[in-house]
């Protein structure tokens, strides 16, 4: 199994980018908001429960997914200061031990571009962050920097490309094609 790991920002568009990914592969798309959402409904974002349950479920699902032989998966995820510092380690591990592989797309986008996306109405159906304001102010502090991200073979800048411009870029970049 491929794990497609697509991350960046908020607001860079992760999710649209899977979901048009999504469709040129047959790879199925576990959008990490599904999981954050679900155990914010109980724990408190970032206590000890919400971070170790958080992390059980995507890995768990990881594992799964390569222990059926799914073809693939697309992940969504930001970096984020209450993900543990092994986390990378652990998507490693649960993947690769099983014969899988683990390919990181980070996508980048300009910060007017950014400022832009983070205010559309359609990031209120998660609990996805949706005020530029506190997005500055929580960058500033150091919420998104983690000190494992991977070292990416793929790198999009999505400022001026559409979804489904950056979902053929990434299928041809890791040739996904013959999926």
């Amino acid at each position: 199994m491929k794990l497609i790991f697509l991350h960046g920002l908020p607001g860079v568009g992760k999710l649209t980018v899977a979901r048009k990914l999504a469709e040129l592969t047959g790879f199925k798309l576990f959008h990490n908001h599904l999981t954050v959402d679900l155990v914010l409904s109980v724990f408190e974002f970032g206590s000890q429960e919400f971070v170790e349950l958080r992390e059980q479920i995507w890995l768990d699902v990881f594992s799964r997914a390569v222990d059926v032989k799914l073809p693939g998966l697309i992940f969504t995820f930001a970096f984020e200061r209450t993900v543990r510092d092994n986390f990378i380690q652990n998507v490693r591990s649960a993947v690769e031990s099983n014969g899988g592989e683990v390919l990181f797309v980070r996508l980048e986008c300009s910060e007017d571009e950014l400022e832009r996306r983070l205010a559309d109405p359609g990031r209120k159906l998660f609990e996805k962050l949706t005020s530029p304001e506190q997005f500055h102010e929580l960058n500033k502090a150091g919420a998104f920097v983690h000190p494992e991200a991977p070292k990416d073979p793929l790198v999009l800048d999505t400022t001026h490309l559409t979804a489904s411009e950056t979902a053929s870029r990434i299928v041809t970049a890791l040739d996904l094609s013959t999926q």
